[in-house]
């Protein structure tokens, strides 16, 4: 019994090394597109910006830190998926603080497609409280921003686990 086999022809060769690079090129093109389309690898959308705004947020920090405010912040996963944000606003002498505008944001350190916004209002003297929908579990940076007057008077940003 003789085995009849093809030769390996020059068009063969040809084709399977066309074949290979393509599926070579094909693949790194596809996981381009995918690592830019799912992380563009930056903190800030503008670093120049950024930069240029750096000595008025070291101001702003040490202004804040003079005020010696004492604003504290409870965050809680509910079981229907979302979160109650509750912050508490006192002066230095410890008397709660009202007329403030406060806002908090949950950032994913990962993400920052999956960033929420938490609205705040005043429920009582000094007492700011929020909810926020769908909150996943895991990781978030909170940030609490409060206002006076139109001017950012306080920042605070602390990571904290949603269970």
């Amino acid at each position: 019994m003789a085995s009849a086999s093809k030769p390996l022809t020059g068009t063969k060769v040809f084709l399977i090394l066309v074949a290979f690079f393509g599926v070579v090129i094909g693949v790194n093109v596809t996981m381009a597109k995918l690592a830019i389309a799912t992380l563009p690898g930056t903190d800030v959308d503008s670093p120049y910006a950024a930069g240029l705004t750096y000595d008025r947020e070291i101001s702003a920090a040490q202004d804040q830190a003079a005020r010696k405010w004492q604003v504290n912040a409870h965050i809680e996963r509910r079981t229907d998926g979302g979160a109650t944000l509750q912050v508490d606003a006192r002066d230095a002498a410890g008397q709660p603080m009202t007329g403030l505008k406060f806002g908090g944001r949950l950032e994913r350190p990962t993400d920052k497609r999956a960033d929420l916004a938490v609205g705040l209002a005043e429920a009582g003297i000094g007492i700011y409280r929020g909810n926020a929908a769908a909150v996943a579990p895991g990781q978030w940076d909170l940030v609490i921003e409060g206002e006076a007057r139109g001017e950012r008077v306080f920042l605070s940003r602390n990571r904290v686990i949603l269970n």
